[in-house]
């Protein structure tokens, strides 16, 4: 038994796994010493869209609709559409809620960027 588990193909075969797991778990789909991730099928994986700034611009993208959303609703309000006002203050929650987490988070990474530019080296 111990002879299979240590073949060269089945070591190759768990390696591949191992790396497409890996790559997985990274999010980038990246195998080991930046190679591509080979699939359990044996196919390359593609790799995926850059992490933190593809999340973060997404994430503002998210928090500019979600106050321009808000801002329609106001304005529909205020111009005497059929627009009940629940809906209105709901919205305008949101969207405060929305720019208050992305403050508190921005100042976070500032505060991060910081103590480490301040690290004695």
């Amino acid at each position: 038994m111990i002879e299979n588990a240590t073949s060269a193909a089945s070591i190759q075969s768990m390696l591949r796994t191992m790396a497409a797991y890996q790559g997985e778990a990274a999010g980038n789909l990246q195998g080991l010493n930046g190679q591509p991730a080979i699939q359990p099928n044996g196919q390359v994986a593609k790799p995926a869209a850059p992490g933190f700034s593809n999340a973060v611009e997404q994430a503002l993208e998210q928090v500019n609709e979600a106050q321009g959303k808000a801002k329609r609703l106001r304005e529909a309000y205020e111009t005497g559409e059929a627009v009940p006002l629940t809906d209105v203050v709901i919205q305008m929650q949101k969207a405060s809620l929305a720019f208050e987490a992305t403050l508190q988070v921005r100042n976070k990474v500032m505060k991060a960027y910081e103590d480490i530019l301040n690290m004695p080296v």
